[in-house]
């Protein structure tokens, strides 16, 4: 009877025990864009530091602001583009990182560190960057397709895709009239509404989360895409062809940010610094190869990976987006308007 007494005494503790470890590891809820966290990386991290991860995915930053401004989830780490983080940090609605929590910070590139939209990188780590360019099917479509010009032409009425994204549709047709992406007044969006007008009706899909299956596919052969999807539709059959345009176009930068008010900020750091391992961060390209800002994850990478012309394009001038206040209303009401229309 003694015997047993202590048995089931033991049990216990060592259940309070196992409970009690489980509380203090914890979660983090991670808001991030659908396809761009692979799962082997969540898996990875909670084996080792036994923290579980919740995922909840967005297609749009827009998106994403509206779930955070409503509160329903209390979210830990986000993936926000560099004018959404500028906005955030304007909005005192981001906490600063605690670098002492995440010393592979050192692995980032330099270009990647200081940047505009978070000067001193006090609240955001780069996890990946990109380019919005044109990718076309080069056995069907045998033009020289070189410009935003190129693609919207009647000709190819139905056979076009395009990311799901006011803010870059307005960009596009910016471009074409010679103007930056971030110069955004009344009066450029009336110049270029009727660009957009035009283009409209020739697009078959719109779609932020997943372009390459629709061209790999053959569902359409020609479009404007996030430079990763260019790159997976290349990687996997080389009639694919990946086209800055002429005209300019859009490098994004997603980082990886804390909201103000997180309750488990450290777990947060705690996952930030181990998706700059640069073994870990290499499962990240291998899946999702977008333009990596690790230096010593690239090291790893092989020449067909680095010479890949949508993950790695030519040098050339790029804009990144800046924080438009309350013009980002009026580019979607009216993206929104024009698609209605048609």
């Amino acid at each position: 009877m003694k015997t047993i007494h202590i048995t089931i005494v033991l049990l216990v503790v060592a259940l309070t025990a196992v409970v009690a470890n489980a509380k203090e590891k914890g979660q983090i809820n991670l808001f991030c864009w659908s396809e761009y966290v692979p799962q082997s990386v969540i898996d990875g991290f909670t084996k080792e530091t036994g923290i579980k991860v919740n995922v909840e995915n967005y297609a749009s930053n827009e998106e994403m602001i509206s779930k955070l401004q409503a509160g329903a989830i209390q979210y830990d780490l986000i993936q926000p583009s560099e004018y959404i983080i500028e906005r955030l940090v304007k909005a005192g609605k981001l906490e600063p990182i605690d670098f002492t929590n995440v010393p592979n910070f050192k692995n980032i590139l330099p270009e990647f560190k200081n940047m505009p939209f978070d000067p001193e990188s006090k609240y955001s780590v780069v996890w990946m960057a990109g380019t919005v360019g044109i990718v076309v099917n080069t056995e069907v479509v045998k033009d020289e397709i070189k410009s935003f010009k190129d693609v919207f032409q009647p000709k190819f009425k139905g056979r076009i895709i395009t990311l799901d994204d006011a803010r870059e549709m307005v960009g596009w047709a910016l471009k074409t009239e010679s103007l930056g992406i971030n110069d955004i007044t009344p009066q450029t969006l009336d110049k270029v509404k009727p660009i957009l007008q035009s283009w409209i009706p020739l697009i078959k899909v719109y779609d932020s989360d997943s372009p390459k299956d629709k061209l790999l596919g053959g569902d359409v052969d020609l479009g404007i895409v996030w430079s990763g999807e260019a790159a997976l539709c290349f990687n996997e059959d080389k009639k694919f062809k990946y086209v800055l345009p002429l005209e300019g176009t859009h490098m994004f930068i997603d980082s990886l940010a804390i909201p103000k008010g997180s309750k488990n900020k450290a777990n947060a750091e705690k996952f930030i610094d181990y998706v700059l391992r640069p073994e870990v961060s290499k499962i990240v390209s291998e899946e999702f190869p977008y333009t990596n800002p690790n230096g010593e994850a690239r090291k790893l990478l092989s020449a067909d990976q680095l010479g890949n012309p949508a993950s790695y394009p030519p040098k050339t001038t790029l804009e990144v987006f800046s924080d438009i206040g309350e013009a980002a209303e009026a580019v979607d009401k009216m993206v929104t308007d024009l698609k209605s229309a048609n």
